[in-house]
């Protein structure tokens, strides 16, 4: 038993060291995600800059999507929220409380929402417009309260497969359903574009490997670089 001690004692510490170096490499997306919450709560409060709130339905810069609902991007693709995760698309948050800000189709597709699918829909998009011929999926989530009541739109049920909605469908409302009533998400939209499987479905969207930053097809600034938290805005329309 003697002998293996400095075994254990190795091992430990280098479990130690690589948590430490994944809490390095992570630091600057969590510190960006930090001073992005700051403004998100500036944001929120009794004086909001409206001047940071895109518009449901606008266009930036001539990009292919439209703006799939009103509210401020709190969130953006690649932050990291908690160590070691990486988040795979677009929060939006209305600044309403739930089933207030409506949500629609930022771009024409083919719309499933699968029979347990209390607050997301999934769109197919057969040519992705920024490198046609690729097929691409659009995914909306958090459209449902905590206790998981639906806010999807009617016409939408659960089951719903490959039925045709048009740019600017409106698919719901914001909500704020995490799966867990104890932990609401606060109210907003999650979007992300999640890559296709080859086979004509869609890879797991919880995987960031799995989704494309939704910013080039919105228009917005690209923020693969990430951007010390400053309010996501609008890439200006080339002359």
């Amino acid at each position: 038993m003697v002998r293996k001690r400095p075994v254990v004692l190795w091992v430990v510490g280098l479990a130690g060291s690589l948590l430490l170096a994944g809490a390095v490499l992570a630091y600057p997306t969590l510190r960006t995600a930090a001073l992005r919450t700051g403004k998100l709560l500036e944001w929120l409060g009794k004086k909001p800059d409206l001047t940071w709130k895109l518009a449901a339905g606008s266009v930036c810069g001539g990009a292919p999507f439209e703006m799939p609902t009103s509210g401020y991007i709190g969130y953006l693709w690649d932050d990291s929220l908690r160590l070691f995760t990486r988040h795979q698309g677009l929060d939006i948050f209305g600044g309403t409380p739930p089933s207030i800000t409506p949500v629609y189709a930022a771009y024409g597709g083919y719309l499933t929402r699968r029979p347990d699918w209390k607050s997301s829909v999934i769109i197919r998009i057969p040519s992705d417009p920024l490198h046609p011929g690729r097929q691409i999926w659009t995914y909306y989530t958090h459209m449902a309260d905590p206790q998981g009541s639906s806010f999807i739109d009617a016409a939408f049920p659960p089951g719903t497969s490959e039925v045709y909605v048009a740019t600017g469908t409106r698919l719901g409302y914001q909500g704020d359903y995490s799966g867990d009533p104890n932990n609401p998400v606060g109210v907003h939209l999650h979007f992300s574009i999640v890559r296709d499987d080859g086979k004509g479905g869609f890879l797991n969207e919880l995987q960031i490997n799995n989704t494309l930053d939704p910013s080039p097809y919105l228009g917005m600034v690209l923020n693969g670089e990430h951007d010390n938290g400053q309010v996501p805005h609008c890439q200006e329309a080339k002359k």
